[in-house]
């Protein structure tokens, strides 16, 4: 899949600007043409039925899925009601559990409708994950203890950066609540005051010294700056480099470039990655950084590949005329209409004019080393926020160099989409799942870590005591993830000792639960030239 054929968005986009208005269909089947009949319905009904016809034929477990007359869209109350339904037919044998399934809540694990773009343009729902500017505070927030909320990053030039946020403060008063122990109440407080629509947020915070402080952050459009901090170490003998890079944002490619260049010229040889809050973005920015730290010998040698359900790799032409794809047009870079009177519907390209084989060069992406660093190892600091296009760079990297995992288990997104436009709404159901070179793929419960860890919000990005970087470069001096009793102390001291610390599910939960406007996902827009 090479990167000036296929442009990839995983949040995990460009849209599609065909929008189906009306069912085409009244029933489908995953493997067999329906001839098209003339809809009937409300706006609203016409819509569930596509929301079912397309992922009869395009969701990744659509054999999964029952009839049409027996999954009835019409019968749900919302889009949201439907999808939730849809999405909970499959199971994954590890689990016995649907892979979308997540505990105690009614959404999906992946899929989700965007009701931004059709009216906008733009892919309000991904956020500043991807867009590469924001309309937000430039904050965000992770308990440390049970009583003691943290910020966990601010993205740079951002307006709670201007108000003197950083990693590490202590957040004491959020719009005058100072009760905010961790409970499910004040998670519902907290997602809304800080990450919901409203114009400002005024906190009450302790600074990483320990100094109080006030501020009243406004919501303002700014650039994301993705990488929050660099660095180079020195251990022992070796150079060590560390990035901390935040959502594979469309915008990031000079700066990646420029920071694995200065870890090149600083003589380099071993570098942490810190993806731990890192949900997703453009897979081109994930192949460029590895291909920025893949070794120069892997150069054409397969990265990773897509693989699309049994209906869409078997498709025939007849079905294709047939399919629903065929209302979807397939833009060009410019998001333009590409004539193709060769195609499906005889006038310009759609998505049914694509071979969805895993064999077709489109679907196979292949290694093309950039720049001059080279690596022995590579550590990424992982959370279970570090989803989608951050899992596909582990993945990809793992088969060709040595790599470690220090944190906690990833979140477990495999599988990626592209946009389709229903009326007025994008839908995002998985359609396809990335394997590595080796053929491994299917992390669905997340990719485990070599050292398990939690986090200390106490301490700033690049401080070598902070928990995390501190067994990475344990590890790059010894070959053992044994701190130095020293350092040990330090890592277990806090500014406050007396709460207790969430148990694993506890803070998977509110991270799920948390910032729910948090994209984790993998989108891919095809740029095929027709």
């Amino acid at each position: 899949m090479r990167n000036n054929r296929l442009t990839h968005l995983i949040v995990l986009g460009v849209l599609t600007l065909g929008i189906v208005s009306a069912c085409k269909k009244s029933s489908v089947t995953p493997d067999e043409p329906v001839t098209p009949t003339t809809p009937s319905g409300t706006r609203t009904e016409l819509t569930k039925d596509s929301i079912f016809l397309y992922a009869k034929e395009l969701y990744y477990w659509n054999t999964s899925l029952p009839t049409y007359a027996a999954f009835n869209p019409r019968g749900f109350s919302s889009n949201e009601a439907e999808l939730y339904a849809l999405t909970q037919y499959s199971t994954d044998p590890s689990t016995g559990k649907p892979y979308e399934y997540v505990s105690n809540s009614t959404d999906p694990k992946y899929s989700f409708f965007d009701y931004t773009a059709a009216t906008t343009g733009k892919t309000g729902a991904l956020k500043a994950d991807v867009n590469g500017s924001a309309n937000d505070y430039g904050f965000s927030v992770r308990y440390n203890t049970t009583e003691d909320l943290r910020v966990k990053y601010v993205y740079p030039n951002s307006p709670a950066a201007q108000q003197g946020l950083t990693r590490g403060c202590r957040v004491t008063s959020v719009n005058g609540r100072t009760n905010l122990t961790y409970n499910s109440t004040n998670i519902d407080f907290l997602n809304s005051a800080i990450f919901g629509t409203n114009p400002s947020v005024t906190l009450a915070f302790n600074d990483i010294n320990g100094n109080p402080k006030t501020a009243v952050i406004v919501s303002t459009v700014y650039t994301v700056n993705p990488i929050l901090f660099t660095n180079v170490y020195t251990v022992g003998a070796k150079k060590v480099g560390y990035i901390v890079f935040n959502s594979f944002t469309n915008n990031a490619s000079a700066a990646l470039n420029a920071a694995f260049s200065n870890f090149a010229t600083q003589g380099v040889t071993e570098l942490v990655v810190d993806l731990r809050y890192n949900g997703g973005g453009y897979v081109s920015t994930a192949t460029q950084i590895i291909n920025l730290a893949a070794p120069a010998a892997q150069t054409g040698n397969t990265m990773f590949t897509s693989y699309y359900n049994s209906y869409l790799q078997s498709i025939t032409t007849a079905q294709r005329k047939a399919s629903v794809l065929a209302h979807q047009p397939l833009l060009d870079d410019a998001g333009k209409l590409q004539t193709y009177t060769s195609g499906v519907n005889g006038k310009y390209a759609t998505y049914a004019d694509l071979d969805y084989t895993p064999t077709a060069s489109d679907n196979i992406e292949k290694f093309a080393k950039s720049g001059s660093l080279a690596l022995s190892r590579i550590y990424f600091l992982v959370s279970g926020s570090t989803a989608s296009a951050s899992e596909l760079t582990i993945n990809s990297l793992i088969p060709v160099m040595d790599v470690k995992l220090i944190g906690t288990t990833t979140y477990g997104k495999p599988v990626g989409f592209f946009p389709i436009r229903i009326d007025k709404v994008d839908m995002y159901i998985p359609e396809f799942e990335t394997k590595n070179q080796k053929g491994v793929g299917g992390y669905y419960s997340g990719l485990t870590v070599d050292k398990q860890s939690e986090e200390d919000l106490t301490k700033a990005f690049g401080d070598e005591t902070e928990t995390l970087l501190a067994y990475a470069l344990a590890y790059a001096k010894s070959g053992t993830f044994v701190i130095p009793a020293a350092k040990t102390s330090s890592l277990s001291t806090s500014k406050v000792p007396t709460a207790a610390k969430l148990s694993s599910a506890e803070q998977k939960l509110v991270d799920e639960r948390l910032d729910q406007n948090g994209f984790k996902g993998m989108v891919m827009t095809p740029g095929r030239k027709f």
